[in-house]
């Protein structure tokens, strides 16, 4: 018998084929399950703790509009317990996100890896399977970038959660209790008033918050340059023939440039910010945010 004898029938997709369009499959998946969870998982787990249920982002805003009034009121530094319970549910609120973030960014970057080297070594598929890849993989890009504004955003929140209520307020005008607190704010800020403990903690928060961003994005801007600087290189080493893989790498190289200068210029503004709230948590109270 020879060996022509044995080959009865079609041969079936080898591993290597069906491997990675299942790796593909689970990964878009948990993305899928990620971004629900992201929708949905973080008011559970933050409203979880006894008496830390608000009812929702409408009832928040209520909840902490009517407490800042009383905060400020009060001529306390210490937060007063309506607002420490809000700040409290706030940051459980961010700290559940940012995690739910975090793996989100880790998915779609496994994801878009899998899917840019499938785009590469597409020779031997037709146009309509190239593009469909290309269009893939950028997508999953687009939302990676996202994702990673969203862990950073997160975890600035959580490291200063009563700066990050204060969007709440409606500074652009509004009457009654609210409004008159709201006032009397502007009012010292622009007399540059230091004696209110309440609008000291606000100025010390608002710095912290702006201190964070600062942090963060100057962070992520040295560590985007690191891909960006390996992809330039596989850039220049690869055959001119290669186009696609040089359009990729050389994509990959700028966006990650681009993203890194745009952190630098995120970081130099906050900076400022952080250095000198004054002004800029005025212009927020004239709704200028």
């Amino acid at each position: 018998m020879t060996a022509a004898s044995h080959r009865t029938g079609p041969a079936g997709p080898s591993r290597s084929a069906t491997v990675p369009g299942r790796a593909l499959v689970l990964l878009a998946t948990v993305a899928l399950a990620l971004v629900a969870a992201f929708v949905v998982v973080p008011r559970t787990l933050a409203g979880s703790a006894p008496g830390a249920d608000v009812g929702g982002e409408g009832g928040l805003a209520r909840a902490f509009r009517e407490a800042f009034v009383g905060y400020w009121s009060s001529g306390e530094r210490g937060f007063p317990p309506d607002v420490d319970r809000l700040v409290a549910y706030w940051s459980r609120y961010h700290v559940a996100k940012g995690v739910i973030a975090a793996l989100l960014l880790i998915v779609l970057v496994a994801l878009g890896v899998r899917l840019w080297k499938a785009f590469v070594r597409a020779g031997g598929l037709g146009a309509g399977r190239r593009f469909a890849l290309a269009a893939a993989g950028a997508l999953t890009t687009a939302l990676a970038l996202l994702s990673l504004a969203a862990v950073m955003a997160n975890i600035q929140g959580a490291t200063a959660p009563f700066a990050s209520l204060l969007p709440m307020l409606p500074t652009g005008g509004t009457d009654g209790e609210v409004g008159a607190a709201i006032a009397q704010v502007r009012e010292r800020l622009a007399a540059g008033d230091h004696a209110s403990p309440a609008l000291d903690v606000m100025l010390g928060d608002f710095a912290r918050y702006h201190e964070a961003m600062a942090w963060i994005a100057a962070l992520v801007a040295v560590v985007l340059v690191v891909p960006g600087v390996a992809a330039w290189k596989r850039f220049r080493r690869t055959p001119s023939a290669d186009r696609r893989a040089r359009r990729t790498l050389g994509s990959f190289a700028a966006l990650s440039v681009l993203s890194s200068l745009f952190l630098i210029v995120v970081a130099v503004a906050n900076t400022t910010t952080a250095a000198d709230p004054r002004p800029a948590l005025l212009a927020f109270f004239h709704g200028g945010w």
